[in-house]
This record gives C-alpha cells, sequence and structure tokens, in this order.
C-alpha cells in the first residue's frame, strides 16, 4: 500500500513508518514543512534494510495526495486544522486515527472531548466520504524502530467501517503487532483514554513501555 503519515515526523509516526517500509509498503512522511518531512524520510532510510522500499517524505498535503491509506498521528491540538488543510485529498480514502486527546501538563489524566473521542470528531469533521478508524494508540514508540524487537501490546481497533477495520488489522500484522477489533468507532474513548493511563503507569514504574494486551483468545484469533 501507498500509506501516508500525517505527523510521521514525531516518534510513533517514525516508527509506525519505519516497520510499514520494512514489510513493504510504500511509506510517505508528512510534515508542516515539506523540508522537515522529507528530512525524516532521509533519517530512517538510513536505518532501514537495503531491501525495503525507500521512505519519501513531504508536507501533509502532498504526502496524502500520494497515498491510498491516510495515518493521522499529529497531536490532539493539531488534528483539526491539519484535517482542514488535507480534507480535499482524504476524500474517498482510508483515515487512521492515532490520535489521542491529552491535555498536558496532566497528560496522564483521562480527558473526553466533546464528541467522544478524537477519531468521532475526525469524523464529524471530515464526513461519511472518508471512512475513519482508530488504532495505535496504545503502542509505546519506544521501540517500534527496533526491528526485531517483539512489542508486547495489542492493537485495538475500532470503526464503523468493517473494510477500514481489515486495512488496519493488516498494517497491524505488518508491523509484527496483533490487531483486534474492539468494537464501533463510538468505543474509541475507551481505547484513546487508555493511553493517558499507560503514561501514568509508565511514570510509576519507570518504564517507557507498557502496553495493552488482551488474554483467552484462540490462537487464530
Amino acid at each position: 500500500m501507498k500509506i501516508a503519515i500525517l505527523g510521521g515526523t514525531g516518534p510513533e509516526g517514525q516508527g509506525l513508518g519505519m516497520r510499514w517500509a520494512a514489510a513493504g509498503h510504500e511509506v510517505w512522511i508528512g510534515s508542516r514543512q515539506a523540508e522537515r518531512g522529507a528530512q525524516v524520510a532521509g533519517e530512517l532510510n538510513a536505518l532501514l534494510p537495503a531491501s525495503a522500499p525507500r521512505v519519501r517524505g513531504g508536507d501533509n498535503l502532498e504526502v496524502t495526495e500520494a497515498a491510498e491509506v491516510v495515518v493521522m498521528a499529529v497531536p490532539y491540538q493539531a488534528q483539526r486544522p491539519t484535517l482542514e488543510a488535507v480534507a480535499p485529498a482524504l476524500q474517498g480514502k482510508l483515515l487512521i486515527s492515532v490520535v489521542v486527546p491529552l491535555q498536558p501538563p496532566k497528560v496522564s489524566h483521562v480527558w473526553v472531548p466533546p464528541a467522544g473521542s478524537a477519531a468521532q470528531e475526525a469524523q464529524q469533521q471530515l464526513g461519511d466520504s472518508v471512512p475513519v478508524v482508530a488504532a495505535f494508540q496504545n503502542v509505546s514508540a519506544v521501540l517500534l524502530k527496533e526491528l526485531d524487537h517483539v512489542v508486547e501490546c495489542d492493537v485495538l481497533i475500532c470503526g464503523d467501517d468493517r473494510a477500514g477495520k481489515e486495512v488496519a488489522a493488516q498494517l497491524s500484522r505488518d508491523a509484527c503487532l496483533r490487531g483486534i477489533d474492539a468494537g464501533p468507532l463510538q468505543n474509541a474513548v475507551v481505547v484513546e483514554g487508555l493511553t493517558a493511563m499507560l503514561i501514568g503507569i509508565n511514570k510509576r514504574a519507570k518504564v517507557k513501555h507498557a502496553g495493552i494486551r488482551i488474554t483467552g483468545l484462540p490462537d487464530d484469533f
């Protein structure tokens, strides 16, 4: 797939982009500034195996236009203006939201936005022509760039579009993670809130990679 990562210069976007490029996908790193997107793409290429497709970079609109699937990994406060800037290029494409509505300085406290979740706000803003799926919120960015490391965290996938959730599940597998259908988009409020809880757990335990695991599932789930 051709995957654009808006806000791909951040730790989460870089880690996911590396894993998807290593799996053979064409990855575009987006930023507000094209130069920054290109810079980070070059840094990731230096870390990837020579056999992996080259990561490319550009501004958020440019990479959205080039992609089939768009992943949004910007801070919550940047979500609305970012979507306003790329909305025309998003029409008919899948948007996977990694956004978590954290409210500094209390980022370990769960905060619920007016629409219920950041993903629901994105869906309301974009309308029905752009299916929104929430995924990857609970995966620590610390270990994603270590391609040989097994990340002990499941990806909880919420959405109202079945095909979109299947794409998110495939991208989870391609990143060496297990994707689990966690229900409709309205359930994203729970998944997003878990991130704030994990931040608090990391702080108290003095670690950086606490994650979520769903137990009791069959091996072929």
